[in-house]
């Protein structure tokens, strides 16, 4: 399976921001995923199966409790290929950047300056 093909699920998006926060049971997962999509429990447990599957989750055994955590290797290559794209949103983003500089600056110097605080 594709690594957008694994992402395209809401549902696997959601298991792998609640990962992406640290470490969760099995249990703990499905009960916040019932909760927030309204599915069972062997739905969720099919959904960290593909995660699993496919490299973006990892599991360990802790006594009788399954843990999971984000593995980051398939997050990377997705990065790398939306690094191809970056050049659309980040020239405008750097722009933006250097209008609120120019702002934070502008209001610092106006406030660093009782004459001009006088004529407004």
């Amino acid at each position: 399976m594709h690594a957008f093909d694994v992402l395209g699920d809401p549902v696997r998006r959601r298991i792998l921001e609640l990962l992406a926060e640290g470490e969760r049971t099995a249990g703990a997962l499905c009960a916040a995923i019932q909760q927030e999509f309204g599915i069972s429990q062997p739905a969720v447990s099919q959904h960290l199966k593909v995660l699993r599957e496919n490299g973006f989750a990892t599991v360990r055994p802790e006594g009788t409790r399954r843990l999971y955590a984000v593995d980051p290797g398939p997050l990377r290559q997705v990065d790398a290929w939306l690094a191809g794209f970056r050049r659309f949103w980040t020239p405008p983003l750097e722009a933006l950047a250097t209008e609120l500089a120019r702002g934070r600056r502008e209001r610092r110097l106006r406030d660093s300056n009782p004459d001009e605080r006088k004529t407004r």
